[in-house]
């Protein structure tokens, strides 16, 4: 989740008129941050896939396997909730705006 967190960082220290990485808002930018996060937590499963595929099928290579799948898992979670609960809260302001 660092990486979330840097890119999050950067934007926040984005000038106002200044190109938001191809977003035109914050929460596109959020959203934007988790994707990357999940694509690299995915390409980490592809790695750890390859060395099964290649042989290297050990217990303790099927458990970290296994391991990279429920942190995929879990960051998936986690931005679905974030992204959930800040939509919320954006509506909610919308209608009291």
């Amino acid at each position: 989740m660092t990486d979330v967190t840097t890119q999050l960082n950067n934007l926040a220290a984005a000038p106002a008129t200044g190109n938001r990485a191809r977003t035109s808002n914050w929460f596109e930018a959020f959203a934007s941050a988790w994707g990357s996060a999940l694509d690299k937590q995915a390409d980490v499963i592809e790695q750890q896939a390859e060395v099964l595929k290649n042989g290297g099928d050990s217990p303790s290579q099927i458990t970290m396997l296994t391991a990279e799948s429920m942190r995929l898992s879990f960051m998936s979670q986690s931005s679905h909730t974030s992204l959930d609960s800040i939509s919320k809260s954006l509506e909610t302001m919308a209608r009291k705006g």
